[in-house]
């Protein structure tokens, strides 16, 4: 899960574009930059979803490109989170990892629920839109109390994953997380909030790092940091809807 932010996330926070205005004198960030590299990106974990939602069809054993891209997408997060200027070389990586486990996560939801990933994606994309444009009217303020409160969130939402993680190895089950009980849809519903307001703080980061002219190579770690809460928000959306269709 994209579990990372700047104000909960240290690839995205105001100490990295100082540290990275201080150590480079390449050409400088952009707006516009960086939609373009996210647009990049995304085509990317389109292109290696559609491949992998194929895998089922074609007598493939889709376990290989579950885990294999889920390892894969840990692995390349956590180098990136060490060494911020390898994103431009690892976030298509990451992308291409990150499709081919949300292929094989999407089509095994499209089996059991008939049309649920195509809402979830609209979802996503709306929510996407929508926050955007509470960011951009200044409706939504990213003040550093802001990132305080989605921080704290964001933490408290990991730590419960990774104990109910700890606690499935033990066959102990949390019935929220996954049963579509009124309290499993207000826990959806909670996390998809908090999510949706880490988008806010992504494009806080884009707008401020394009206004401190920081390094180009800056465009490539704000889409990453962009596409790990996308595709979070994506995943949020998918289990919310699936709890609904269980009810």
């Amino acid at each position: 899960m994209a579990l990372f932010g700047s104000g909960s996330n240290p690839i995205l926070s105001d100490k990295t574009l100082q540290k990275a205005g201080s150590q480079s004198t390449e050409g400088t960030m952009t707006i516009n930059g960086t939609i373009g590299k996210m647009a990049f990106l995304l085509a990317l974990v389109v292109a290696a979803a559609v491949y992998a939602w194929g895998v089922p069809g074609r007598n493939q054993n889709p376990l290989p490109f579950l885990y294999g891209g889920m390892i894969a997408g840990i692995i390349i997060t956590i180098i990136i989170i060490f060494k911020n200027e390898w994103a431009q070389y690892l976030a298509p990586a990451y992308a291409i990892a990150e499709g081919l486990t949300l292929g094989v996560f999407s089509v095994l939801f499209h089996n059991l629920y008939n049309g649920i990933v195509y809402q979830a994606v609209g979802l996503t994309f709306g929510v996407f839109a929508a926050m955007l444009i509470l960011y951009r009217t200044r409706i939504i303020r990213v003040t550093e109390r802001f990132k305080q409160i989605v921080f704290t969130a964001v933490a408290g939402i990991a730590i419960f994953y990774a104990l109910a993680w700890i606690l499935s190895m033990f066959n102990v089950r949390i019935p929220f997380l996954h049963e579509g009980s009124p309290m499993g849809i207000i826990f959806s519903l909670i996390v998809v909030g908090v999510a949706s307001l880490r988008l806010c703080i992504d494009f806080d980061f884009i707008e401020k790092g394009a206004q401190q002219h920081a390094p180009k190579h800056v465009e490539w770690l704000a889409s990453f940091g962009m596409l790990l809460t996308l595709v979070w928000l994506y995943l949020e959306i998918l289990n919310l809807l699936a709890k609904l269709n269980r009810r």
